[in-house]
């Protein structure tokens, strides 16, 4: 790895001499040793390339470990900082027991982290650092080396270490040996889906030749997506084998429960996703795709894993208020209740209507129902969000999200990248060819009328068949609108896609038309003409070379760790704040973690800092919240990512009467007194020290 800049000088060196010994499993297939070895050729390929992404981007082994807090900026480091506590308590009890009673996320608050922000993923990691440790304590082995790094440019060496006995090392490689089994999974289910493994090389290629399209661990790996999303990859291959085989045992649903649990414990978005996969299953159920007595399994199946990670998750009532429990509860319903439909509407069509209307007006009338009976209104503002993106309406809490890039409406560049890797040529042309034979299998059923008994076995039996791919077709209708609408969420469609390509190979869509033989030519042909857009891309990826340093804040951090008490509180602007919390371990009142009603509230208290208000006001609102010093940042007042989307300009939507004035931010950072003190300040970041009453 070259330097960087940076040079590093051992200050331990020992060798180690680590055998291996691998048992080989005997008794399988050779096409099934096969399509595990490639599996796990193209999970180690994926695994490889995402380190070696991050590490060139930040030269991540280089970094002291206060660098590599900063590192895992906004939201990562406040995930990261949970992980941190409980690998440097005293026991795992005392950490968990610190955590699930957190006095310095939401000062003066005492709040559960484990009830309110996903963070299964750092007990898991910071349980198995423990074992670790304790394991290579045990033999005698030490898991990491140290070194004294010369930064340059007159600035003080640092001490660095790597290897898996280093906490933030650990943490991002277990991240990344996550996602290369997730290239694995995307193998064998493009394989599995296809029927062919020339179709799991496709699943892979294509999201190679996407990746950054497909995903960010490699930018930002602590983000809840990195543990969730592979998970979500598990549960949908134990989807299609049971809508595949129409067979729905004990075994493959109690699989698919935990892949739920999995997914949705990490993410608190997982709900919404799994909302839109029931909500495609449904269609395709009622289209008589899908079993009722199947789909019913199915649904048991998420009601349990979603009554235990509301149990795991002490009760978050976001869960049971979602439109994922209420959509849950009526589609049951609509099922049992299928006989009533069938006798008052003769008509196949008019059927399929009344329980698409059923679906939506029951869902949306028991989730409004529940959340008023519980009193939550958490996820309130991603109802005003979706609002948003239809119409004029405008609020403080829309604009924090819409004003940020990556919840704005898809990028125009994007489609036409998925165009000149030929991804979005092949994936429509597969979904025309599936929803060609759905049309003709809803023909069918209007003729025939499918819901009666009296269809013809056979071809009820071929329909069904036809179920899974009829599945991932609603499937990706419904991830596009998601990624038109929020450009964040093309993480979803891009994979997905790459999936539905796989279906190139598949000899149920296209073996009656074409020989296997020119079928695998036309695929390889395929491949190597979207290679040659793809290996752009990749090179582009390589040629990334950076290296991390933010000299402010690391000078912000010392100053607080060394000039204010343990006990001082602080506000200010969000991603700034978890790095406090996590660095400096001193409590805040507001953090990056947008999705509680009640931080919205505070966070808005906090950014009056950014307003017109009279700054009497702004001052009154913040001791309030008990807070002893505020991080200004010049930025924040000045940035505008475009008309209309500065804070103050937002605060002018939330606050039109003192429309007009002199941003409060601007004042301050001219004049701070008679209620503030200045008792830091550099090039980016100032910190307020707040005048008490009486006090000057």
């Amino acid at each position: 790895m070259p330097a960087k800049g940076r040079t590093k000088q051992p200050v331990t060196v020992e060798q180690h001499n680590v055998k291996l010994s691998i048992a080989v499993p005997t008794g399988y297939s050779i096409r099934l040793g096969t399509i595990l070895f490639l599996a796990c050729g193209v999970g180690y390929l994926h695994w490889y390339h995402i380190s070696t992404l991050f590490e060139e981007d930040r030269h991540f082994s280089h970094l002291s470990t206060l660098e590599r807090e900063m590192a895992f900026r906004t939201e990562m480091g406040l995930y990261y900082s949970y992980f941190k506590t409980i690998v440097e308590a005293p026991s795992l009890w005392n950490g968990l027991n610190e955590i699930m009673n957190d006095r310095l996320t939401e000062y003066p608050l005492v709040i559960n982290t484990l009830k309110r922000f996903n963070v299964y993923p750092e007990v898991v990691l910071a349980s198995c650092y423990r074992i670790f440790i304790k394991m290579t304590d045990f033999f005698n082995y030490r898991p990491k080396q140290c070194y004294s790094v010369h930064r340059g440019h007159g600035l003080s060496p640092v001490l660095s270490c790597e290897g898996l006995g280093d906490p933030a090392c650990f943490y991002v490689s277990l991240i990344f040996i996550l996602n290369g089994c997730m290239m694995s999974l995307f193998f064998i289910f493009g394989t599995y889906l296809s029927g062919s493994r020339l179709g799991g090389l496709v699943t892979v290629a294509c999201f190679f030749f996407n990746h950054g399209e497909c995903t960010r661990v490699m930018w930002t790996p602590p983000l809840r997506e990195s543990f969730s999303y592979p998970f979500l990859i598990l549960q949908m291959m134990l989807l299609i084998s049971i809508l595949r085989s129409q067979n729905a045992d004990k075994k493959m649903l109690t699989a698919l429960c935990a892949a739920n649990i999995f997914f949705m414990l990490p993410w608190q978005f997982a709900q919404f996703v799994l909302l839109t996969q029931i909500s495609c299953l449904f269609a395709a159920y009622v289209l008589g795709y899908i079993d009722s007595s199947l789909l019913q399994k199915i649904l048991s199946s998420h009601m349990v894993s979603l009554l235990i990670c509301f149990v795991l998750m002490f009760g978050n009532a976001m869960l049971l208020t979602s439109y994922y429990a209420s959509s849950l509860v009526v589609i049951w319903t609509i099922i049992s209740f299928k006989n009533i439909f069938v006798k008052f509407a003769r008509s196949p069509i008019i059927i399929w209507i009344a329980e698409v209307i059923a679906w939506f007006a029951g869902t949306t009338i028991i989730k409004i129902l529940i959340s008023k009976i519980l009193g939550a209104a958490d996820d309130a503002h991603i109802g005003n969000l979706l609002k948003s993106k239809f119409t004029n309406y405008k609020d403080f809490d829309t604009l924090m999200y819409s004003c940020a890039v990556e919840f704005d409406f898809m990028l125009k560049e994007t489609p036409l990248q998925y165009t000149t890797t030929l991804l979005l040529p092949v994936v429509i042309f597969i979904f025309c060819v599936v929803g060609i034979k759905t049309l003709l299998g809803m023909w069918y059923s209007g003729k025939t009328s499918l819901q009666a008994t009296t269809v013809d076995g056979n071809k009820r039996q071929e329909l069904l068949h036809n179920g899974e791919v009829v599945y991932l077709n609603f499937q990706l209708i419904a991830f596009a609108v998601m990624a038109i609408l929020i450009m964040r969420l093309k993480l979803f469609l891009t994979p997905h896609m790459c999936l539905m390509a796989s279906l190139v190979s598949s000899k149920q869509l296209f073996g009656r038309f074409i020989k296997k033989y020119q079928q695998q030519l036309a695929v390889l042909v395929l491949l190597t003409l979207m290679a040659i857009q793809g290996s752009a891309n990749l090179q582009a990826q390589w040629s990334i070379k950076g290296e991390f340093s933010n000299l402010p804040q690391e000078e912000l951090i010392e100053w607080v760790k060394a000039h204010t008490n343990k006990d001082a509180v602080f506000a200010g602007a969000m991603p700034t704040m978890a790095s406090i919390k996590l660095s400096a371990n001193r409590p805040i009142v507001n953090h990056p973690h947008y999705e509680d009603a009640g931080l919205r509230a505070r966070t808005k208290i906090v950014y009056s800092m950014y307003s017109r208000k009279p700054v009497e006001e702004v001052k009154q609102g913040l001791l309030n919240l008990s807070v002893n010093y505020f991080i200004l940042e010049d930025s924040w007042c000045t940035r505008r990512t475009r008309p209309g989307c500065s804070m103050p300009e937002i605060w002018d939507v939330e606050d039109p009467k003192h429309a007009g004035r002199t941003p409060l931010c601007t004042k301050l950072s001219k004049e701070t007194r008679p209620h503030f003190i200045t008792v830091f300040e550099n090039d980016v970041y100032k910190v307020l020290k707040i005048v008490q009453h009486g006090h000057t």
